[in-house]
């Protein structure tokens, strides 16, 4: 095909004047030429008697008007001219996805989303063969594992923020005893107790991190670099990048940052009070259930992770409590002695003379639960629309089988019928977004446990009852759902307890009602 002529030169959008307001070029032309094209393009709709394109010696020019405004394709005169009219189309369809008026202060303000989405039409000056919802799906971008950790890490801010007012309250109390009794107040700097009560807020909010210090890993356990991680002085850009980098690293928060950094706050999540050994437990489950009830597939992996970051407690032994009674089947790492797994539930090398690995995560123990039992399934959503004329009437509950489990962040995704507006909420628990370009409602729950196990959402639009499928639900939780756990850990010589940390983590993978 690289060897044919390019058909299409470049898409624009123009004043009546001529005036360039965002312009793609798909082959070498300059700004002065394209510029110039667009200038006599006017001039030349003056002349002929078409209304869908024009030409002249050397190029088509194939237009659309858009209110005050035209789309235009500038092609080469042998190009097929019906093609040429489907692909003007379809850039006309595409404006209005990111422009909520045809106007020119609008279009500029959105030419880098138009840019994007006109290379998805056409590649190399010819016609992609793309569709308008797959160029939105191309050009969103849309991660899950981007939504949970995001979700992740909001939970992990919110335990922190927490945090910080419990210690600020400590050390608050501490001050009050130590004036109390004529002693110099602790933890604050260097101030003593000179500092004056009124500014005690500040005084403890800034001096937190110094106070949380000693809690803190040590330094060699970021494979990512070895000292941009560890810097006291960073930036809050510094933070930004470092946080950018999380994904490939897991779910970890930094272990620290800048001392008076307003992300600072993020660093008192659980990871800042690892121990020398650390255990993160993670689950991930993938379910799919019909709408009339029917559980099709459900299948659960969950790993623990041991990381270590210091060699005098590389020979340990694991003591794991599995409490689970729905057959998940349990699988160690090869290096790992099966027999003392099987018989004391331990989890130790084969060859107890031998250390674990020192600063990298290490899996250990591994297991996979698959089934098609309903009463295994941990949340059931249960959607029902009914006709109602020429709108629709949704009733969607849920309800938690697993009590024991505390679901953070959920959210119930919707998909609505395109081109028929808003819907009309009824009632509802908790709280909604309407997602008007991805045509969907996100039904927003920030925990669901045993005190909140149920609720329901009730909406009108207009619509068929199979508008509103697939069904999709994400969360996360620092519960799993299997309950195996490390209850202990050893040293090999001696058998001596070991201080560890633990951090859990249940995420979705796909849960979906089709």
């Amino acid at each position: 095909r690289c060897c044919l002529p390019q058909v299409l030169l470049a898409a624009a959008v123009c004043t009546k004047a001529g005036k360039a307001i965002v312009s793609r070029q798909f082959v070498e032309m300059t700004r002065t030429r394209i510029e110039g094209l667009l200038a006599a393009f006017p001039k030349l709709m003056n002349t002929g008697k078409q209304h869908t394109f024009v030409e002249t010696e050397s190029v088509r020019y194939v237009y659309q008007p858009m209110e005050k405004l035209y789309m235009v394709l500038i092609t080469t005169k042998n190009s097929n001219i019906l093609e040429d009219l489907e692909t003007l189309r379809l850039f006309s369809r595409v404006i209005p996805e990111y422009c909520r008026a045809l106007e020119e202060n609008e279009i500029s303000e959105h030419c880098f989303d138009l840019i994007f989405a006109f290379d998805e039409i056409v590649a190399l000056g010819y016609r992609e063969n793309v569709n308008l919802a797959q160029i939105r799906t191309f050009t969103e971008m849309d991660s899950h594992e981007e939504k949970v950790f995001r979700a992740v890490r909001e939970t992990q801010e919110r335990e922190a923020k927490a945090e910080m007012r419990r210690k600020a309250k400590e050390l608050q109390q501490a001050r009050r005893d130590a004036e109390r009794h004529g002693k110099k107040a602790p933890g604050f700097g260097g101030f003593g107790s000179s500092a004056v009560s009124g500014g005690m807020t500040a005084m403890i909010t800034e001096t937190i991190i110094e106070t949380e210090k000693p809690k803190v890993a040590p330094a060699p356990a970021r494979p990512s670099g070895p000292s941009k991680a560890l810097k006291l002085g960073a930036k809050g850009k510094e933070v930004d990048n470092f946080v950018d980098k999380l994904k490939s690293e897991g779910e970890n928060i930094m272990t620290s940052v800048g001392k008076r950094s307003a992300e600072a706050v993020k660093v008192l999540a659980p990871p800042v009070n690892m121990e020398s050994v650390h255990m993160k437990i993670e689950e991930k489950i993938s379910l799919t259930c019909g709408r009339d009830g029917g559980l099709q597939n459900m299948e659960l992996h969950g790993m623990i992770m041991l990381h270590i970051s210091d060699e005098k407690f590389a020979r340990i032994r694991l003591h794991v409590e599995n409490e689970d009674k729905r057959g998940v089947q349990l699988q160690t790492h090869p290096n790992v002695d099966k027999k003392l797994f099987t018989t004391d539930s331990q989890i130790g090398l084969k060859n107890p003379e031998k250390s674990f690995p020192i600063n990298s995560d290490v899996g250990v123990l591994k297991w996979r639960l698959q089934t098609t039992e309903e009463s295994f399934i941990p949340l059931t959503i249960n959607c029902w629309p009914s006709e109602s004329g020429n709108s629709c009437d949704v009733n969607i509950e849920y309800e938690l089988q697993e009590e024991s489990l505390e679901l953070n962040d959920v959210t119930i995704t919707i998909p609505l019928p395109s081109g028929v507006g808003a819907p009309v909420i009824g009632e509802i628990d908790g709280e909604y977004r309407h997602d008007s370009r991805r045509n969907l409602l996100e039904w927003c729950l920030p925990v669901i446990d045993a005190k909140n196990k149920s609720g329901s959402l009730e909406f009108s639009i207009a619509g068929q009852p199979n508008d509103f499928f697939p069904v999709q639900v994400s969360f996360v939780s620092k519960k799993n759902y299997c309950n195996i756990q490390v209850t202990k850990v050893t040293q090999v010589d001696g058998n001596s307890p070991v201080r560890f940390s633990t951090e859990t983590t249940f995420l979705v993978d796909k849960y979906e009602i089709l």
